[in-house]
């Protein structure tokens, strides 16, 4: 007997250093994929852009507002860039759209895109340091709204060129300029319009980049640089409608055990209890590969052999809001309404889920979920719009020419900071682009703490001129390593 306890303890001692020993060898072979890069001295941006940012959040252009809004909007654009008006070509496209062509001199090459949007969410002012449309100036800031979503891209992108025609620069590849008026309301008359031109001209680009994710500090446990996360792909969009329809009512002083309402909020809570499964393959894996080798310690070890740890970490990603969404499909209730007396039990009741899906499902597998977790089939599901969201779209290539650009360009201008592909939890105007272009990319080029993200469509959204320079500058250089 002692003899075979010896032996087990045995193979389980084996078995054990046989362990250790793969999880340190997968743990040195974890190696970085962070290219080299040198950084490039920051130049002295053209005076006044902080004003002339400041001037454009004056103009309260709210997604859904009268094609005058957009008329001032564009008559500030060409009075503030008259060299990038006179010199690139102009299109104006639907209600207060732009489109700009700045030709280049090699036409073998095929054009890329950079975008932006002129339209705002509206700005309850009671709760701001300084009003959400004065535009102000000030503590090294310049607030309102626009000022992260998405004025800032617009500005930055015309004060850059604006700055290279001075130069006498001329690009080799066509840069083409897309700045939408509705990207807050579906982007139906702008981008959806401008890509459609694009696709009628047979125009093929090479890359697209749009608004997405931006240089965070403090992202990640163990992460001591700021994360530059390059959005490769987005989700999915779909709100669907829960309907129940009871044959009869009655009077809330005798309740039956099974009411409209109460059917409802059960099946809400079990969406709540069984969220969508969690996912470390596809584009979150490839988070993790780019993410893991520059972090320290224990969790260095979990991120290389996450087929040990996958359950630790999703449980610890589960958590975090941000980190959640990045792993799974989403579901979240968002309107419910049903009932016309507080003593009547009412026949119908209705809920609205918005649900963002992670690439590789679809909406026919989430409403197939949410099925199977309701299961009840007294709750109807339905697609509440179907001419508003999709499937998401395939993720682009890290291998391909936009990312290596991009990778390239942001060690130049943000040197400590770490590049990794990620999927963006937003659904944005680069979906209408999907037709003219197999790599779309998604990254705002500001450094922002978790704090400073809160003023995205909430109040005291703000940029400081650090950061707008910093911004100018990047595509400036992005410009030139693209397009020579």
């Amino acid at each position: 007997m002692k003899s075979f306890f010896r032996l087990l303890f045995r193979s389980l001692l084996i078995g054990l250093l046989g362990l250790i020993t793969l999880l340190v060898a997968k743990t040195i072979m974890f190696s970085s994929r962070q290219i080299a890069v040198e950084p490039i001295q920051p130049l002295q941006i053209p005076e006044g852009a902080s004003a002339r940012l400041s001037t454009s959040l004056q103009i309260p252009s709210l997604a859904g507002s009268e094609g005058a809004v957009f008329a001032r909007l564009d008559t500030l654009l060409r009075a503030q860039f008259p060299r990038a008006f006179s010199q690139l070509q102009v299109e104006q496209i639907g209600q207060g759209s732009l489109l700009l062509k700045w030709p280049g001199k090699q036409a073998k090459l095929n054009p890329i895109l950079f975008m932006g949007h002129l339209d705002v969410v509206p700005a309850d002012s009671a709760h701001w340091i300084y009003p959400p449309f004065a535009g102000t100036i000030a503590d090294g800031f310049i607030w309102g709204r626009g000022a992260i979503d998405d004025k800032m891209s617009v500005w930055a992108i015309l004060e850059a060129i604006e700055w290279m025609i001075s130069e006498e620069y001329y690009p080799d590849r066509t840069l083409y300029l897309a700045f939408g008026h509705d990207e807050e309301s579906q982007g139906k008359d702008g981008a959806r319009q401008i890509g459609q031109w694009l696709a009628s001209r047979d125009v093929r680009l090479d890359f697209v980049l749009d608004e997405g994710s931006f240089v965070v500090s403090n992202a990640l446990d163990g992460l001591e640089a700021p994360l530059a996360a390059v959005a490769i792909g987005e989700k999915g969009f779909v709100s669907f409608t829960l309907k129940i329809d009871l044959a009869e009512g009655g009077h809330a002083s005798m309740p039956p055990s099974f009411t409209a309402v109460g059917a409802m909020a059960y099946a809400l809570e079990r969406i709540r209890q069984h969220p969508f499964p969690a996912s470390m393959g596809g584009v979150t894996g490839q988070f993790f590969d780019y993410v893991g080798p520059e972090i320290g310690g224990f969790n260095r070890v979990v991120l290389a052999n996450r087929w040990l740890f996958s359950s630790l970490l999703i449980d610890k990603l589960s958590a975090d809001p941000a980190a959640n969404a990045l792993i799974r499909t989403t579901a979240a209730p968002t309107l419910i309404q049903g009932g016309i007396r507080d003593n009547v039990l009412p026949l119908q009741v209705e809920a609205t889920v918005n649900v963002r899906i992670l690439p590789g499902e679809t909406i026919a597998s989430a409403q197939a979920y949410l099925e199977k977790i309701i299961d009840n089939p007294a709750i109807k599901i339905s697609v509440a719009d179907n001419n508003y969201g999709g499937d998401p779209p395939a993720p682009s290539s890290t291998e391909a020419f936009g990312f290596q650009v991009l990778q390239k360009t942001i060690g130049e201008i943000f040197p400590e900071a770490v590049v990794a592909p990620t999927v963006s939890a937003g659904f944005t105007d680069s979906r209408h682009y999907r037709a003219v272009s197999g790599q779309i990319y998604r990254f705002s080029p500001i450094l922002l703490s978790k704090e400073d993200l809160k003023g995205m469509h909430g109040v005291n959204e703000r940029i400081s001129e650090e950061n707008y320079a910093r911004m100018i500058r990047f595509y400036r250089q992005l410009i030139r390593n693209a397009c020579q």
